[in-house]
């Protein structure tokens, strides 16, 4: 009797699908070397990220394998976005609006 996969084991596969043209590629590396992996590891990172932004639904990703999809802090995303110069629309958003006039 065969046993089903885990929930990780398909949220794996869902992520080495994703990265399959990452995965060809590494396949034909024969000198590995900690620089080779560090570029390895930051396109991993990028795809994913690009991914994410690019999904119908945010955290699409994590709904379809069953894991808890995780709230955004807002507060640290106007923080992150300060060195970008947008600080400062994204903390307004996060104030109520002013009905006075």
């Amino acid at each position: 009797m065969s046993q089903l996969p885990s929930r990780i084991d398909l949220l794996e596969l869902d992520i080495d699908l994703r990265l399959a043209d990452l995965w060809r590629e590494a396949a034909g590396i024969s000198d590995w070397s900690l620089e080779v992996v560090a570029a390895f590891m930051r396109a991993a990172y990028g795809k994913g990220y690009c991914d994410a932004l690019t999904e119908d639904s945010p955290g699409a990703l994590c709904a379809d394998h069953g894991y808890r999809v995780p709230g955004r802090n807002v507060e640290s995303a106007s923080a992150g976005s300060s060195s970008t110069g947008s600080a400062s629309t994204g903390s307004a958003s996060t104030q109520p609006a002013s009905t006075d006039a």
